[in-house]
């Protein structure tokens, strides 16, 4: 029997300097029947060009060019919505996939029929591909009920990470109704949530993606407390708790619990990306 197709989307803009990583790793993985998207936002660098450079020398890659600019949220739903494959997974224009990711991602679906979403450790590299630690996910677990993960995520961390990290059952993202673009800043988070109450995640215990930290990013201006970036970051994280309140039977006491962990966390993250990542 033929393998499922897997649909990888990267949705671009302003992209240039790193892509050609990002793309090279999805087109170089031992799971070859996929499809990738890519969907230019108006870049107004040399981004459009790279990627159609790619598009000509292999029938996978499917570029496409907005006519105006959608934003995060708008384009990441683009890139969705043109996807075909029984599983589908987002990747961020400037993060990697180690060459087994997706062949282990679909061998765990395969594994666990209940399974929503598979998802990985991650590896932290700066911008010159070097190493910054590891992002761990939640438990030792294989499998773990996507309610608890995200229960767990409230009081802690972000157990799902950065988009490249998480494989998606094609129905689960279907039923979702995609990304909720009154979101700004946890667009991916607000999205993999409502994956994740849906049944099962099987976890990877192993880094099978990169994940690209720097200190000037989008990330570090966000996790600057007091910013008007991190007010709305952390308004959003307290609309998603409310949103999940009853599913998950929070008390609005949690819920208050929850933030003030947030905030923490900001904090953390700040430092770390001050005293490790090389602006």
């Amino acid at each position: 029997m033929s393998k499922p197709l897997v649909s990888m989307c990267i949705p671009a803009y302003n992209n240039e300097e790193y892509i050609s990583d990002t793309i090279e790793s999805i087109l170089n993985q031992t799971y070859k029947n996929i499809e990738l998207i890519i969907v230019d936002d108006c870049s107004k660098d040399g981004t459009l060009e790279l990627i159609r450079s790619y598009e000509a020398k292999d029938e996978r890659v499917k570029v496409y060019a907005n006519e105006k600019n959608l934003g995060m949220a708008g384009n990441w739903n683009k890139a969705l919505s043109l996807t075909k494959g029984e599983y589908v997974k987002l990747i961020c224009a400037d993060d990697r996939l180690v060459p087994t990711c997706v062949e282990r991602e679909v061998e765990m679906f395969e594994r666990y029929p209940s399974a929503v979403l598979v998802e990985s450790d991650s590896r932290l590299i700066s911008l010159d591909g070097k190493g910054k630690g590891f992002y761990k996910r939640y438990g030792r677990k294989p499998l773990v009920d996507g309610r608890k993960v995200l229960r767990a995520g409230f009081f802690n961390k972000d157990y799902f990470g950065a988009p490249q990290a998480n494989l998606i059952k094609r129905s689960a993202y279907e039923k979702s109704g995609g990304i909720d673009s009154s979101f700004t800043y946890i667009v991916d988070y607000e999205f993999l949530a409502k994956i994740a109450v849906q049944g099962d995640i099987a976890i990877i215990h192993e880094p099978m993606n990169e994940f690209r930290v720097r200190h000037e990013s989008n990330t570090g201006q966000v996790m600057h407390i007091g910013s008007p970036k991190n007010r709305i970051y952390l308004e959003e994280h307290r609309r998603l708790f409310k949103r999940e309140q009853k599913a998950l039977g929070l008390s609005d006491g949690a819920i208050n619990v929850a933030m003030l962990i947030r905030r923490f966390r900001c904090f953390a993250a700040e430092m770390y990306l001050l005293l490790m990542v090389r602006k």
